[in-house]
């Protein structure tokens, strides 16, 4: 695997285990507030906002975020296109 595929792949890797660590610290951490927590929603909102708009859009969800799932797997998606590419 050349250094640009290595590149996305660590990439895309990183944004999941961010997204995945956004959802764990939603469940336990609710209503606390810290120097990592914020930083971790800053990069993960980005990301996850596009996904959030496209399920109002669609109408599912209710009073879940399905965003995070949608999110991990179009990631996992393009982790799986690029290795072979």
């Amino acid at each position: 695997m050349n250094i640009f595929k290595s590149t996305a792949v660590y990439f895309f890797q990183v944004i999941n285990f961010l997204i995945f660590a956004r959802v764990v610290i939603s469940w336990v951490a609710r209503g606390q507030s810290n120097q990592i927590f914020d930083l971790i929603y800053q990069l993960t909102e980005p990301i996850l906002a596009p996904f959030r708009h496209l399920q109002e859009k669609i109408g599912i969800g209710g009073m879940l975020d399905f965003s995070p799932i949608m999110a991990l797997l179009t990631m996992n998606f393009l982790i799986n296109f690029i290795i072979r590419l």
